[in-house]
């Protein structure tokens, strides 16, 4: 199977300094002939190689604000986060209107979709018995973390698109009715905080084509705002968000907006890799939803964000406060008779991903694993990473998959070189025969 991936290597700008490869949550990356190299099959694009990247090497490939042009209409899709990078004090309506001074012909709020989705979700729990606890779908990163790394968990996953998902399709369907356009002819464009997005926009999980039509970096689409927001009044576009809605872009808010039941928060992928740990040592029977997150504190932390993480969740959090004084909240029921009744559901399941197959041979395979476990015995254990790989183990499936070599390990090389210099001061000691064990010339019946 071929991978799209939004998180890709600047081969000129990488030093092969190994930073990356001990923060990968999936163990993606490898360093080989000075250089990073990414394991398409498990990456999930959650942009931690490019917060750590020292030389900027890691980049996410997003698409551009000029391929718009391919529409007759374009529509923006808000993120939450996105309003959180701007000041406590900048309203919404200003945001809106902003994207509207960029050539917008549209803009359609994702909150609006996470309310609908948080409405779906409360009914899921109430009416689908199921392995508990379940599992957002909402962070990409985290589905895909899933799949990778805890196969046995996807049942576990809401079988319900995300609020991206949910806006797009209320942004086509405003489209064909008002101006009469077919999909083809509309734009639909998230303004994203991660590579994640970009990816399942590109290659989406639980369904077979995304109603987006790309992806556009917040910081790019951030930079070029600014320079129209003081002349954007806020008047041409009344904010239809939610309180709750704007809530999903930081950490906590999915939950607060579901509001019923035993939820559980994690944010930042290394720390939702110990909560599924725990989920698969089946000790979280009493949580019956798990808000996951990639970025600490939610997708106003993603890498492609421009503001500070912690001044983007302040902001945020001010602003649905403010919100929820002067709003009132969406109903408890969104779905019954909405554009996207009956739309939210996924129509395909969600399969783990195949990782490591040491042989399509299963004979083969199992004596290939029976190797591993022997390389990893003869391996020093210390999971330096100085061979390119994140740990000893991972050297030695690397090893036994013909794709590195025992001396790539420093100490394993540093004994074989011990060993190469021994023989070779044996050998130097050592005489040619026709001059005997002692010196010439000396000793009871020396001749010529």
């Amino acid at each position: 199977m071929s991978y799209f991936h939004s998180v890709t290597l600047d081969r000129e700008k990488c030093k092969g300094c190994t930073n990356c490869i001990k923060r990968c949550p999936t163990e993606a990356i490898r360093v080989r002939d000075g250089k990073a190299h990414i394991l398409e099959e498990r990456c999930i694009d959650c942009g931690e190689c490019i917060r750590i990247c020292p030389n900027q090497a890691k980049v996410a490939v997003t698409d551009r604000l000029d391929q718009r042009a391919g529409f007759p209409r374009n529509v923006a899709l808000v993120a939450p986060s996105f309003l959180g990078q701007f000041g406590r004090d900048v309203d919404p309506e200003r945001i809106l209107h902003g994207l509207l001074c960029l050539g917008f012909d549209g803009v359609e709020e994702v909150a609006r979709g996470a309310d609908h989705v948080a409405a779906a979700i409360r009914r899921h729990c109430r009416q689908v018995p199921g392995p508990r606890p379940l599992l957002s779908s909402a962070c990409p990163a985290v589905v895909r973390l899933t799949q990778v790394r805890f196969p046995s968990l996807v049942d576990h996953i809401i079988p319900l698109h995300t609020p991206m998902d949910a806006a797009a399709t209320l942004a086509r369907k405003a489209a064909r009715d008002e101006m009469r356009l077919s999909n083809d002819q509309v734009g639909v464009w998230f303004i994203t905080p991660c590579p994640a997005k970009m990816t399942a926009i590109r290659q989406p999980v639980g369904l077979v084509r995304s109603e987006v039509t790309g992806a556009l970096s917040m910081t790019e689409v951030y930079g070029a705002i600014l320079s129209v927001l003081s002349r954007s009044g806020g008047d041409r576009r009344r904010s239809k968000g939610s309180a709750a809605g704007i809530g999903w872009g930081r950490a906590g808010g999915e939950n607060e907006s579901i509001g019923e039941g035993a939820l559980l928060a994690v944010d930042g992928i290394h720390n939702v890799i110990a909560v599924l740990e725990e989920v698969v040592r089946d000790r979280l029977r009493d949580v019956d939803y798990l808000e996951l997150q990639a970025c600490v504190g939610g997708c106003v932390g993603g890498p492609l964000a421009p503001e500070n993480p912690f001044l983007a969740r302040r902001n945020l959090h001010a602003l649905t406060e403010r919100l929820a004084r002067s709003t009132p909240e969406p109903a408890v029921d969104l779905i019954g008779s909405s554009a996207l009744e009956g739309r939210l559901t996924m129509r395909e399941a969600i399969e783990p991903r195949p990782i490591l197959q040491l042989d399509e041979d299963p004979a083969i395979a199992i004596a290939k694993a029976e190797r591993l476990e022997q390389v990893v015995g003869q391996l020093p254990g210390l999971d330096c990473g100085s061979c390119g790989s994140p740990h000893c183990r991972s050297l030695a499936e690397d090893i036994v998959r013909d794709v590195a070599f025992e001396t790539d390990c420093v100490f394993k090389l540093r004994e074989q070189v011990h060993s190469l210099a021994k023989e070779m001061l044996e050998l130097a000691q050592k005489l040619p025969p026709s001059m005997g064990h002692g010196q010439a010339g000396k000793g009871e019946g020396a001749t010529c």
